[in-house]
């Protein structure tokens, strides 16, 4: 889909490094652009099997603090079609490589500046990770609360994946249209405290609109009913229920014999005594003994699944969620495959089988510049 466009990353983690895979499953040429590796070993990577494993994308490393590695991504640019980078921001600029310098040598590039707040406002230079930008866009205080009364942990990185990488992904896919129907290049700024706010507009609209906030246990996404929750079975494992329509909810009730609660769903006084029934309940049997009875009968029940269980779950593996790969170094494993509807489920692994010198000459470099360019440590 979108085998005719050149993606360059700067960043091998965070939302950007999501982006750049994601568009690399689309099709992309994505080359991913990185530091010299240092001598002492100190060079921060992601582990060999993160981010797709580079799958479909090819490397280069770049120094950009000489003048001549500069040069060479002015050279890479020029050609490219799109941009993302992840540096602090203003960096980009004072090395030479911000947008202004980059759209003087092509100016139908998307230039994609991921960051966690934003390129500009009071906290643009805050440093943070995940859990940062789950908190200042809200997702945190909705969520449940630990043992000691704090918000708990999501378990995954959210904010990254879904507020920043899809994020940037649908901002550069929006921009790459507009250039094709006569527009320029573009400058986006992508936060993932932004995205997070996207996230959360079910509460946050309410509150804007109404006045009302939501928080953990105050509204029906984070706990105030007791027919939308987790519980516990008898094998320590546990279950979700998700009964928001009235037919779901009956259903429910009528299946697990607590009929007495058909017509309480939204009353407030009985969600002790429904939640205490519901807790007592399935404790009484195995979590598999429940998804057997309650899953295909319109409960909204669905099982817990550990990351193992995942691995191994037959619905998700009838959905082609898994494909097997090659690694260099690492040999044959197996990963996430492209998720999304039209990607590209490639087989193999392609970042550890290309050298720089292969994107080099990609780019109209001959093997004597190339070889000059290794001499003086420009790239590796």
């Amino acid at each position: 889909m979108l085998e005719h466009i050149t993606v360059l990353n700067l960043a091998s983690v965070g939302p950007a490094a999501r982006a750049a895979q994601t568009l690399a499953d689309f099709g992309a040429e994505v080359i991913r652009i990185g530091p010299l590796a240092d001598a002492a070993g100190k060079q921060i990577e992601p582990v060999f099997y993160a981010y797709g494993a580079g799958r479909g994308t090819r490397a280069l490393r770049l120094d950009l603090k000489s003048a001549e590695g500069r040069a060479v991504l002015l050279r890479l640019a020029a050609r490219a079609d799109v941009l993302i980078e992840s540096f602090r921001p203003g960096v980009a600029a004072r090395l030479g490589i911000g947008y202004e310098q980059l759209q003087a040598v092509n100016p139908a590039l998307v230039y994609c500046s991921t960051s966690g707040y934003g390129q500009t406002g009071p906290y643009a230079h805050w440093a943070g990770h995940d859990i940062n930008y789950l908190a200042v866009g809200g997702l945190l205080d909705c969520s449940g609360r630990d043992a000691d009364g704090c918000p708990a942990l999501p378990g995954a990185t959210v904010g990254d994946s879904a507020g920043g990488g899809m994020h940037a992904c649908l901002s550069i896919l929006a921009a790459l249209l507009k250039r094709q129907h006569g527009g320029a290049g573009a400058y986006l700024d992508v936060a993932v405290v932004d995205g997070v706010l996207a996230m959360m507009s079910l509460p946050v609209d309410q509150y804007l609109a109404t006045g009302a906030a939501a928080s953990a246990g105050t509204d029906l996404l984070t706990g105030r009913y007791a027919w939308y929750g987790v519980y516990a079975t008898r094998d320590a494992r546990f279950i979700s229920v998700g009964a928001i329509e009235s037919k779901f909810y009956r259903n429910l009730c009528r299946l697990l014999a607590l009929d007495e609660f058909a017509d309480d769903q939204y009353r407030d006084d009985r969600q002790p005594a429904l939640r205490a029934a519901l807790r007592q309940r399935f404790r009484e049997r195995e979590r598999d003994h429940w998804v057997a009875l309650l899953a295909d009968r319109d409960t909204c029940v669905a099982p817990v699944l550990s990351v193992a269980e995942i691995a191994a779950d037959a619905h998700l593996r009838a959905r082609a969620s898994f494909t097997e790969v090659t690694h260099a170094r690492h040999g044959e494993f197996t990963q996430l495959a492209a998720l999304m509807a039209g990607a590209q489920r490639r087989p193999r692994i392609a970042l550890d089988d290309d050298t720089g010198a292969d994107v080099l000459a990609r780019f109209g470099y001959g093997a004597d510049e190339i070889a000059a360019l290794r001499a003086g440590h420009i790239v590796e």
